[in-house]
């Protein structure tokens, strides 16, 4: 025991001094280099796929030249690099603080911009070119990025970046309205038909002219005929032939 005792702070010792050596080297590598010169050596780590190297170097020239233009981008430098490497928690806390920090400045639009379109990838799978739906999974994150993308639309309204987010928002509005109606036809088949009624109509008042409308209008007629709301359920069917006259149901139950 007292040999265990002796060999542990030895030990301590000799990590520690591992520890040190290692970041001595990398201050001698790096001693000397202006801000442009960090800012190259990140930016081809980054490119070949180096992340964790590319955002250590990106933070040294945080620390050696924190008021420079390149410390100011370097940190958009590591919202993106840890996006590109699907690390897309650490990516949008990134974000949130250099919002928070410089809302007025110049490159924030693309900051905002960024965010919505980190949370927006977080959402996808591979398979969903093929196989799923991202409208069948969990959206919060969906949600996250249409949220993200009108805050940016809000603060910056002229900017190319508010440009690009209205686009990403009709696509947005088209999953977030696909999923309800996914959920509606769940309650459809469990015979909870006032809850996919429910859905329906937020379907129609929450996401009009989206492609999901007129299947909401579908089921929406098929629960009213279940609970025996004849008047409603012709109602919705007026609708939908007078607005959707080519419809046809693309859904089984």
């Amino acid at each position: 025991m007292k040999k265990l005792f002796i060999i542990l702070p030895f030990l301590t010792l000799l990590l520690n001094g591992c520890f040190w050596q290692e970041e001595a080297k990398r201050e001698s590598i790096t001693k000397g280099w202006l801000p442009k010169k960090f800012f190259a050596q990140a930016k081809e780590e980054a490119s070949s796929g180096s992340t964790d190297k590319a955002i250590e170097i990106f933070e040294q020239l945080q620390a050696a030249y924190p008021g420079s233009k390149y410390a100011l981008q370097s940190k958009l430098e590591i919202a993106y690099a840890l996006y590109k490497s699907k690390d897309y928690n650490q990516a949008i806390d990134r974000l949130n603080s250099y919002i928070k920090l410089y809302p007025e400045h110049f490159s924030t639009p693309y900051a905002y911009y960024l965010r919505g379109a980190v949370s927006q990838d977080k959402s996808r799978s591979f398979l969903d070119d093929y196989l799923t739906d991202s409208a069948q999974r969990d959206v919060n994150s969906v949600r996250d990025a249409f949220n993200y993308y009108l805050a940016l639309i809000y603060k910056f309204p002229k900017t190319e970046y508010a440009e690009e987010a209205k686009i990403h928002l009709v696509i947005l509005r088209n999953i977030l309205s696909r999923h309800e109606l996914f959920v509606a036809i769940y309650y459809t088949k469990r015979g909870a038909n006032i809850a996919a009624i429910n859905r329906t109509k937020f379907i129609i008042e929450k996401y009009p002219n989206t492609p999901s409308v007129p299947a909401a209008l579908h089921l929406m007629a098929y629960n009213y005929d279940a609970i025996s709301a004849n008047i409603l359920a012709k109602d919705a069917r007026r609708v939908l032939k007078n607005s959707y006259p080519l419809y046809t149901p693309h859904y089984s139950l």
